[in-house]
């Protein structure tokens, strides 16, 4: 018997699910269906993704719709192009029994007039992206004023996305007497703040406890150093062979690097990020749907409406700034009833986010050691023997066995296994026999800035400007598009600072402050083979340094100068000659 003739679907749509396969509801839709199709009233559910959402508005929505009316009734707004392509063709399906129901996809990076023809035509359902449904009630290509039913899916991805004034200017062109359905993951403040403004008592329905991640999920963490966040990757991606994942970086630059770095170590990799173009997303996911693509790199933006059911990881490169996020990333896993794996490569000074996330998702993290190089070759052999004993034999292979079976009559079974398997094994044995324990923490040498992967530079701003080694590094940050871990030991003084980077960043820096100017000023950025000395992480750095120039700013006309006040002037005195020798 399928279980979705109790939540009280019409035969058309029983049919079409039928169709489909599915035989009994989620949760989500056992709780949310019948009440949609019973009460004229607005509903906030709160579910994690991969739970059937869209078949849970998306059936009642169909049924409530006037099929002899071409009238626009119902308008469903989604974060994302690829989410709304995806619910409008989901909805296409359920619709498959109900020819005289239309539904329009409007989106970005789509012609915007093709899509008004197509609205002319009479769509009772439109899946819409907020700026472009903006794009068309300014323009009056569209007519909302009539709708029964705003679905509000993913609310708080848009919201984090910063569509709060497309939806607030959207909905006021929607009657008031209609019914609001708003989705979403979590229930951050600004979707209560929608739901406060937009909706009368709604009715709640949660599945699982609020913001809670999907228990389907295990977390874990691996805390290694900042600078060797590639190697564990790499390490994660070997232990696990039949790995397929998402893997979340904070920047675009960051997604496009590590992309790469996995393409040159043999990885089937792509980015996915926002410098892309619609025509290229559109190829990288329709390959990672189709598993050409092992590890999809993405950006959090990039990566929301991605709904591929079998993905088995998702690592997290970097943690995301917002801890809510984390929810949505680990999502991607662990989805339609399988059991999936969140991974977080985290440094130690961002311990305490792994804490924080664990009282919002309400899940514990288990926090495990990366694998050995001995791991990592045991574990692909293995693989290999497995692989071999269930590969389907290609018969096109049977015309050359004859030559094949003549080259290797002299080699016996034992030899033959050994340089099947040695092929494989010596790859892996190659990069991983001298591979050592990745560090937790920083060296000695690389506390000292003697480490010759990194650059020092120096920068005409500091405290007098306004900065400290916080205000100083973000702003670096934001300059350079770099992550938080990209730009280190930043040492404020008076009237310059040093910071540094790894030295594959050299020329991003140089280029970026080439004749860069701020409130009118030159940011002069040089290569400096001085100032090595403490970043804020050493005893006397940071706060001592404070404490030392605010007891130089008392001192009175005349006074002894201190030896440190001496260093920094000394400094200054330095670098103002070589700029005009320049």
């Amino acid at each position: 018997m399928n279980l979705f003739e109790q939540l009280g679907l019409d035969e058309p749509i029983l049919r079409a699910i039928t169709d489909m396969g599915f035989e009994t509801p989620s949760e989500i839709q056992q709780k949310a269906i019948p009440t949609l199709l019973e009460d004229d009233t607005d509903m906030v559910a709160l579910a994690q993704t991969g739970t059937g959402k869209t078949a849970a508005f998306g059936f009642p929505l169909l049924q409530l719709i006037d099929t002899d009316s071409k009238l626009t009734q119902g308008l469903i707004l989604s974060p994302t192009r690829e989410l709304c392509l995806q619910i409008a063709s989901e909805l296409k399906n359920y619709a498959k029994y109900l020819p005289k129901v239309n539904v329009v996809a409007v989106y970005g990076g789509a012609s915007i007039e093709e899509q008004a023809r197509n609205l002319k035509k009479g769509a009772q359902i439109i899946v819409a992206t907020p700026g472009r449904m903006q794009d068309m009630i300014r323009r009056n290509f569209v007519d909302i004023s009539h709708i029964n039913h705003c679905v509000l899916d993913e609310a708080d991805e848009m919201l984090n996305m910063g569509f709060y004034e497309d939806i607030t200017a959207i909905l006021s062109h929607t009657p008031k007497e209609k019914s609001t359905w708003l989705f979403s993951a979590t229930m951050p403040n600004e979707v209560a703040r929608i739901a406060r403004q937009f909706m009368r008592k709604p009715i709640e329905i949660t599945v699982g406890t609020r913001n809670q991640a999907s228990s389907t999920v295990q977390h874990e963490y691996y805390v290694v150093n900042g600078r060797h966040r590639y190697q564990a990757l790499k390490r994660l991606a070997d232990a696990n062979p039949d790995i397929f994942s998402v893997v979340f970086c904070r920047t675009k630059k960051d997604t496009q690097a590590v992309a790469e770095k996995l393409i040159e170590d043999g990885y089937n990799a792509a980015a996915l990020h926002g410098d892309l173009s619609q025509n290229q997303r559109d190829l990288v996911m329709k390959s990672f749907r189709a598993r050409q693509i092992q590890m999809l790199v993405a950006t959090d933006v990039a990566a929301r409406g991605i709904d591929v059911d079998d993905i088995t990881h998702v690592i997290h490169y970097q943690l995301p700034d917002e801890i809510e996020t984390y929810n949505h990333r680990s999502g991607r896993t662990g989805r339609a009833g399988k059991s999936g794996i969140s991974m977080v490569i985290v440094p130690k000074s961002e311990l305490r986010k792994i804490k924080e996330i664990e009282k919002i998702i309400k899940q514990p993290f288990e926090q495990k050691d990366l694998p050995t190089g001995i791991e990592i070759c045991e574990i692909q052999l293995y693989h290999l023997a497995n692989s071999l004993k269930n590969v389907e034999v290609n018969p096109a292979i049977n015309d050359y066995l004859p030559a094949i079976y003549k080259e290797l009559q002299h080699v016996d079974r034992e030899e033959l296994i050994k340089k099947i398997f040695a092929v494989e094994f010596t790859r892996f044995f190659n990069y991983y026999k001298n591979a050592e324990v990745l560090p937790v923490e920083d060296t000695k040498e690389s506390k000292k800035g003697g480490n010759s992967g990194e650059v020092r530079y120096f920068i005409n701003i500091g405290e007098r400007d306004g900065y400290d080694w916080k205000t100083l590094k973000d702003f670096l940050k934001a300059t350079l598009n770099l992550g938080r871990d990209d730009v280190f030991k930043v040492d404020v003084k008076n009237s310059f600072s040093f910071f540094n980077t790894e030295a594959d960043q050299v020329d991003l820096v140089m280029s970026t402050f080439a004749d860069f100017k701020m409130d009118g000023r030159f940011i002069n950025v040089e290569i400096s083979d001085k100032g090595a000395g403490r970043s804020r992480g050493d005893k006397k750095g940071g706060e001592g340094r404070k404490r030392g120039e605010d007891k130089k700013k008392g001192e009175k006309k005349g006074e002894k100068k201190s030896r440190k006040q001496k260093t920094v002037e000394a400094f200054e005195q330095a670098f103002k000659k070589k700029k005009k020798r320049k």
